[in-house]
């Protein structure tokens, strides 16, 4: 008989099952086992076989996006947790593969292929198509060593433990092409724009803006999540004199350099000098830790240097022929010959506020080179230095070389794209959206270094206005507290005697009023105090009885604790914003390098800003204009939530765009090759993903001939051959300036408004009062930029490379640059040009602004300049739309849009409104148009609006002016006849 036990047979098949699923997990991990790496949702980890004593033990890839992919490494058992100052949260993303080969782990997106060698964990990128975009050197792709902190550099207030004490050096080094080139790193002083084969060092400091954050013309990025000291190009540091060469005296004995020191009086000193490090200066109290590295100290003793002359001569000899790269420290007149040649042509920088120089030489081997130091200094106190880096091969040069000082582990994010703007919103995504920046913001800024009284507030903007010369924003600058009360965040009242009248009197005049709060203290005021009272200062400036210039002592509060954040606001807001009824419109937040003290040596500004909340100042050394953003940011936006927040700061770091931060380029000086390095500094800030970005138009720190020219004018009316100088040097700066992000006048005497500059009848003031003119027109085109720096990432100041990559002529064009889509700026940096080269890339013909000249791309030209104008050329397919006149931003609707379409390819352009001031465009309330012209058919499409919000136009016109080659002439600041529509928001089709 046949039966069936229906629990037996349930209990046989449960068994069973079980039996199964166990060999199933056998089964897979077996598999895992045999596998090279761990998988963790997007975490791929994989243990290197054959660790070297430098080498990583583990490499992680995270797979961000299509596009991004991070890599950490690390020689420890385990990668470190940590949270990333630049980064915020990122979405969780799976739409990737693995798969092993015999030699490699290969992770898979859309877009890129990222592969890890399983023997020593190098990694390599790849394009969706297998094109390499990126690989680590097949020697020295990854290495580090142990760091501990030295002890000097923890300071009195020594809180570090002893996990915070200790770190890694790392070093990535990366293969690259002949033909690659390297932007973005920051802002930096040596006229510098690709920096294939170039070295810079990266620190914050006045003048000088470091960003974790380099763009290759093969559209790819790597943004690297360290903040400590770090170096791009040679991992080393540069060398003394007599480490890089055998020296010899001017009479050629071995062994020094002769220098010859003589004072204005006429004494003369002459010894000989194994190096020339006078970089520094040291207070006495750190003079203990300094050793023989004393700077300045090791200078003559009571030596008068101000207005002395100094010469350093003799001979080099290089140990291999190889070309040797030079960094230059000046202050004062410095300039370098070399076998005869001049090198570096005299450069100048004020006393207190030295400056670096980079240039290279190619040396012989056993050759006695010729060398000659040639110094002018013009203060009390002045620096000079001159290194050399220990030679490295061109294709060691060519290579992409990244060190940073200390980290956690190594840990960089790859970033690819189909170009560059692709590129840079791979870094907005990683690091934060840019917001949409105040309109008034894009107007014009007037600052001198400083206004003292309300009064001079007052009757200075309203000069402007009497004159009816366009201003936006008008700058306090610092030193309106009491002398003595640094950082109480006061008005003194003797010389601002009602702060709400002054504020609302600028206000009544259309104004915005900008004021300077630095995270610095007296540490004799209340706000000190409180601070130090929770822990929340650094310490090491009193201790070492460090006294400002003004002759007061005190110190920086660490920006790193979120509650000394907190309290930095409050205080802020307790003493300006909030007490003034939110009168204050914008915050210039000076000196967040953070600057303790000007001219000291690297170790010891990390003793005067540290330890921090979050560990050593050696770890954290660049990051701090970031966290002391973020305070003011999101303070402004917990006590009145709907005024748009916009920050000016005197350094920058990367991510600092999605605190509404802006940055200038620092206390930089009045000279022509000051206005040129401000060039190529403005464009590598750019690209490196920091969108606004602005100067002190007409330099901060003026020579003193330039200051004797306007005494002696003030005093007779004559205008000198140095005050003829002057005048076109700030009109140039000027013309300059009304292409690039912030349009800003500042500086010290002379005066810089422009009826200091020049009387109203000179051409001086009134080329400066055309462009200004000229830069208000240019509002909806403007304004337009910087909703879609929100919006599309853009970048709005862009190096030529970002437009016409595979022309290799753009590559390194340090004096040009698209200033949105529409405007290729080229201004003249050199005194007494009326002409200038203008090369004009080859994707497109040329009209020139204003003639309508047309040029053929892919050619050089002699462009005409005289001084009324800078060279400005407008692509084919180029849609730029004019607003009226105006003394102010929103002075008045653009009911009318002068529409410039210029034909020869297909072009479009979008135009981006809302309300100007607040943040309701977070809520989708703003409105756009776009515009597109078809070449082939000569019709301009005015697409339907989209969007709304509070104020908008519902109507208005548009005049269409049509360029072509053979059309006419024309005045920027007068309305030309074209073809007049109206517009409901519905589309229009128009045949040109």
């Amino acid at each position: 008989m046949y039966f069936c036990d229906v629990e037996s047979q349930t209990s046989y098949n449960m068994k069973f099952a079980k039996n199964l699923f166990v060999i199933f997990l056998c089964a897979v991990g077996l598999a895992a086992s045999a596998r090279s790496y761990q998988q963790q949702g997007n975490l791929i980890t994989v243990q290197v076989k054959h660790k070297t004593p430098t080498g990583a033990r583990l490499v992680r890839l995270q797979v961000i996006n299509q596009d991004i992919i991070r890599v950490e490494a690390t020689p420890e058992a385990a990668i470190p947790r940590k949270q990333s100052l630049i980064v915020v949260p990122q979405q969780p993303f799976a739409d990737y593969t693995v798969s092993e080969g015999k030699t490699f782990v290969e992770v898979r997106t859309r877009n890129v292929t990222a592969t890890v060698d399983k023997a020593d964990g190098k990694v390599a990128f790849h394009d969706a198509s297998g094109k390499l975009l990126l690989r680590e050197a097949a020697n020295g792709g990854k290495t580090f060593k142990r760091y501990t902190v030295p002890e000097r550099e923890i300071g009195v207030d020594g809180k570090l433990t002893e996990a915070q004490r200790h770190g890694w050096t790392w070093h990535a080094l990366f293969d690259s092409p002949a033909d690659e080139a390297f932007y973005g790193l920051g802002q930096h002083q040596s006229e510098e724009l690709n920096m294939k084969g170039k070295n810079e060092e990266l620190f914050q400091y006045n003048t000088k803006v470091s960003v974790p954050f380099v763009v290759s013309n093969r559209n790819y990025g790597i943004l690297w999540d360290s903040y400590s000291y770090g170096r791009f190009g040679n991992p080393d540091d540069y060398l003394q004199l007599h480490r890089a060469f055998k020296l010899y005296d001017k009479q050629g004995k071995p062994g020094s350099l002769t220098g010859t020191y003589i004072e204005k009086g006429g004494k003369k000193v002459v010894r000989a000098e194994d190096s020339l490090y006078y970089e520094f200066a040291l207070p006495d109290l750190a003079k203990a830790k300094a050793g023989r590295d004393l700077g300045v100290d090791n200078l003559p003793k009571g030596f008068k240097f101000n207005g002395s002359h100094v010469t350093y001569e003799g001979y080099i000899e290089a140990p291999t022929d190889a070309q040797y790269q030079f960094i230059l420290y000046y202050a004062g007149y410095t300039r370098i010959e070399l076998d005869g040649k001049e090198v570096v042509p005299t450069r100048w920088r004020t006393a207190w506020n030295p400056n670096s120089y980079k240039f290279a030489f190619n040396l012989r081997k056993g050759v006695k080179t010729k060398l000659l130091v040639d110094w002018l200094p013009d203060g009390d106190v002045s620096y000079c230095g001159l290194r050399a880096a220990a030679p490295r091969s061109e294709q060691e040069r060519g290579r992409l070389s990244i060190w940073s000082e200390m980290s956690r582990d190594m840990d960089y994010y790859f970033i690819a794209g189909r170009n560059t703007d692709e590129v840079i919103s791979g870094y907005r995504t990683l690091t934060g959206k840019a917001q949409v920046y105040p309109k008034w913001t894009l107007g014009f800024w007037q600052s001198r270094e400083r206004y003292k009284t309300s009064d001079e507030i007052e009757t200075t903007l309203a000069e402007f206005r009497r004159r009816h010369i366009p201003i936006d924003n008008i700058v306090q600058d610092w030193n309106y507290w009491k002398l003595d009360s640094w950082g109480d965040h006061t008005f003194e009242a003797a010389r601002y005697p009602d702060p709400q009248a002054m504020l609302d009197s600028v206000h009544a005049m259309h104004g915005r009023f900008m004021i300077s709060v630095w995270p610095k203290f007296y540490n004799t005021v209340k706000n000190y105090k409180e601070l130090d009272a929770k822990g929340w200062i650094y310490h090491q400036a009193v201790a070492d009885s460090i006294h400002d210039w003004l002759g007061f002592m005190g110190s920086f509060y660490d920006a790193y604790h979120p509650e000394a954040r907190k309290m930095f606001w409050r205080q802020m807001d307790e003493n300006l914003y909030s007490k003034y009824r939110y009168g204050i419109d914008a915050w210039w937040m000076d000196a967040s390098e953070p600057n303790v003290r000007d001219c000291t040596p690297m170790w010891y500004r990390k003793t005067l800003s540290g330890p921090t909340a979050l560990g050593s100042s050696t770890e954290y050394f660049n990051a701090y204009s970031i966290v002391n953003a973020d305070a003011i940011y999101h303070g402004q936006r917990s006590v009145n939530p709907n005024q748009r927040v916009f920050l000016l700061t005197r350094s920058g770091f990367a991510g600092e765009q999605r605190y509404s931060t802006a940055t200038w380029s620092g206390d930089i000086g009045t000279r022509w090759e000051d206005m040129r390095a401000q060039m190529t500094a403005g464009m590598n800030y750019s690209i490196s993903g920091l969108p606004f970005w602005g100067m002190d138009q007409g330099g901060f720190c003026v020579e003193n001939r330039y200051v004797a020219a306007q005494q002696h004018y003030d005093a007779t009316g004559e205008e000198n051959e140095d005050l003829k100088e002057w005048r076109e040097l700030q009109t140039r700066w000027n013309q300059f300036g009304c292409f690039i992000p912030l349009y800003r006048a500042h500086g010290q005497w002379p005066l810089r408004e422009v009826w200091n500059i020049a009387p109203d009848s000179h051409p001086a003031y009134q080329t400066i009062m055309a462009y200004d003119r000229l830069r208000y027109r240019l509002m909806p085109y403007l304004y337009s930029m910087a909703g879609a720096v929100h919006f599309k990432d853009y970048t709005m100041m862009r190096p030529l490379v970002m437009d016409f990559n595979g022309d290799k002529q753009v590559y390194d064009i340090k004096d040009q640059w698209m200033f949105g889509p529409s405007l290729m700026a080229c201004p003249v940096g050199h005194y007494k040009a009326r002409s200038r080269q203008v090369y004009l890339p080859e994707a497109c013909g040329w009209y020139d602004l204003y003639t309508n000249r047309f040029h053929k791309g892919g050619q050089t030209i002699t462009a005409d300049a005289p001084l009324e104008k800078i060279p400005v050329f407008v692509p084919q397919g180029a849609i730029i739309p004019f607003g009226p006149m105006m003394e102010w931003s929103d002075e008045r609707p653009a009911n009318t849009i002068q529409l410039f379409v210029y034909a020869g390819r297909d072009g479009r352009f979008t135009l981006y409104e809302d309300e100007g001031t607040n943040y309701n465009y977070e809520k989708g309330r703003y409105a756009t148009i776009d515009f597109s012209y078809d070449e082939e058919t000569r019709t301009l499409t005015i697409g339907r609006r989209q969007g709304s919000f509070d104020g908008m136009l519902e109507h208005r016109k548009f005049n269409i002016v049509y360029k072509t080659p053979q059309a006419t002439t024309r005045d920027l600041n007068v309305d030309e006849a074209g073809r007049l529509v109206d517009y409901d928001g519905n589309e229009l089709k128009i045949r040109l």
